[in-house]
């Protein structure tokens, strides 16, 4: 599975790719930064970044795309600017036909860390010790997007066949084409 997390924000939105399995070491693919100035206009600043997502998800074709869940920040402009950035990096996933899947920090950090308070050391640590990769990566936003994936990979399956089940009313019930969302067609 090819998974594109995405750290959102206005200034600085992360972005990672992976590819994995439950029970296997994940591999990076791609990481980075998509950056856009703080001078322009906030219209421009959100179609900056629905552009590069989606060059993203033509370059690297992932399988779904998870997202940062944007919970609570003690700075309101702050957290509007980063709803805004997810609801774009959304938006380009929808338009691509691709599932997004939606994690809380305390989730990705605890997925990735073991624990949900870890702070972001730890999970830069972590990130470039499950990935194997030579050096950290940089900045902070883009290991957080790929501990987004990561965390994807390790806990998506799972959940997934948890939200089928009960979609089809309960574990072991039968499952009619009906009762499960259906992808096909949405961004036409």
């Amino acid at each position: 599975m090819r998974v594109l997390g995405i750290d959102p924000g206005l200034t600085r939105c992360g972005w990672g790719v992976v590819d994995g399995r439950p029970g296997a070491r994940p591999a990076a693919v791609g990481v980075g930064v998509v950056r856009t100035s703080a001078e322009l206009d906030l219209e421009l600043r959100l179609l900056e970044l629905h552009t590069s997502v989606t060059a993203l998800l033509r370059e690297h074709r992932p399988d779904v795309v998870a997202i940062e869940r944007v919970f609570t920040q003690n700075n309101k402009g702050t957290a509007t600017g980063t709803a805004q950035a997810a609801g774009v990096a959304a938006l380009a996933a929808a338009q691509a036909d691709r599932p997004v899947a939606w994690y809380t920090p305390s989730e990705v950090k605890a997925a990735i860390s073991g624990s949900g308070r870890a702070d972001k050391e730890q999970v830069t640590l972590m990130v470039t010790r499950v990935l194997g990769l030579a050096t950290p990566p940089k900045p902070a936003d883009a290991a957080d997007a790929l501990a987004l994936a990561v965390c994807h990979v390790w806990r998506g399956p799972a959940q997934q066949r948890l939200r089928v089940a009960a979609l089809a009313g309960g574990i072991g019930a039968p499952v009619r084409s009906t009762t499960l969302p259906r992808w096909t067609g949405v961004s036409r």
